[in-house]
């Protein structure tokens, strides 16, 4: 199983929000074919904890959970290569940039959920 594979350095993360992620976003990738099903799932769950391990819009992180963060980010990137879904690698990027620059512009970001699940649909579609 993909997951296994990847949670090397970031098990911890699994108990404290991850798990529950990755299977909301797992139902909503069920059209994918199987092989990129539990891909993008995954990164999909890990770009949330990302962003939330690095507070965005919040006080500043601590540095462990910035590179925890940074570490979600990379290997959820890795896994939509993997994927070679080109447009949702775009949609995912763009979910982050708009995360983030509400976020600096002292918004409220729109949940970043509800953004990747309308990337992942977009790729359903």
């Amino acid at each position: 199983m993909i997951v296994q594979e990847e949670l090397e350095s970031l098990g911890s993360l699994w108990e404290t929000g991850l798990e529950d992620a990755y299977h909301a976003y797992l139902a909503a990738a069920g059209a994918l074919i199987e092989e990129n099903r539990d891909r993008v799932a995954l990164a999909a769950a890990l770009v949330e904890v990302a962003l939330r391990l690095q507070r965005i819009g919040g006080r500043a992180a601590s540095p462990s959970d910035l590179l925890r963060g940074d570490l979600c980010l990379a290997r959820a990137s890795r896994l939509l290569a993997d994927a070679r879904d080109q447009h949702l690698q775009i949609s995912f990027a763009r979910a982050i940039e708009a995360t983030s620059a509400a976020a600096a512009a002292g918004r409220t970001p729109e949940p970043v959920r509800t953004l990747l699940l309308a990337a992942i649909a977009g790729a359903v579609a």
